[in-house]
């Protein structure tokens, strides 16, 4: 369980509502799509009622302070189906890049490597008290586009598994040196403005991650849950 598992829930009943997708900027197919995720006929590109008004507020913020720029919504809704399908898609691809495979892995090797992944993501829980907050409708992973249509540089892909992922980790690098690292800071800090200005909070370990109403936007506020899985 993560800490924020703790929070309770007091269901609003909202519903899932598509994303205006004329006003951000998104990847097609669904990057999860790709891989081959098990979305059936749900689209990824949905967020609770409540959710999507406070995007809809952080791309204008962003509009005011870059013109032409877009958020750009890499992932949203994320039925419980997906989420098991990345969490065993990520475990397989952090085992590759150790040199090995899931059948010669040590006990103590599978270990290491699930927390490695539960680091990032959520388990896939149909408990009703301890949902994945991207199965609720109420997390988004996003990034931004410039005014010329291209992706502005974070430091780090969504979903990468190391300390990179950090919203700080490029806080503290010398900008006379690092010149690249003070503009990965500098974007950074421009896409959390934008979402907290909504009412967002972000994931404290994935620069990528904001929610509202869910339990870990909860935990982070010191108050209840609106939303539960959907």
């Amino acid at each position: 369980m993560k800490p924020y598992h703790q929070t309770p829930i007091e269901e609003c009943g909202e519903p899932l509502l598509p994303i205006p997708l004329d006003q951000f900027a998104i990847e097609q197919p669904h990057p999860y799509e790709k891989l081959g995720a098990p979305y059936s006929e749900q689209s990824p590109y949905r967020l609770r009622q409540g959710v999507l008004k406070r995007l809809i507020a952080a791309q204008e913020q962003l509009e005011q302070l870059r013109p032409g720029w877009r958020i750009q919504v890499f992932d949203a809704y994320r039925p419980i189906a997906v989420q098991a399908f990345m969490v065993d898609y990520t475990f397989e691809q952090t085992v590759q890049t150790q040199g090995v495979t899931p059948d010669t892995l040590t006990p103590a090797q599978r270990q290491a490597v699930i927390e490695q992944v539960y680091q990032f993501w959520a388990v896939p829980s149909r408990n009703p008290l301890t949902p994945p907050p991207h199965s609720t409708g109420a997390a988004v992973d996003v990034t931004l586009v410039d005014a010329a249509g291209q992706g502005v540089e974070m430091g780090s892909a969504i979903d990468e598994l190391s300390p990179r992922s950090h919203p700080d980790y490029y806080a503290n690098w010398v900008p006379s040196e690092h010149s690249a690292a003070s503009t990965f800071h500098q974007n950074r800090r421009l896409l959390q403005a934008v979402m907290t200005s909504a009412g967002f909070c972000q994931h404290p370990h994935e620069w990528w991650h904001f929610s509202w109403g869910d339990q870990m936007w909860a935990w982070l506020s010191g108050v209840s849950a609106r939303y539960g899985a959907i």
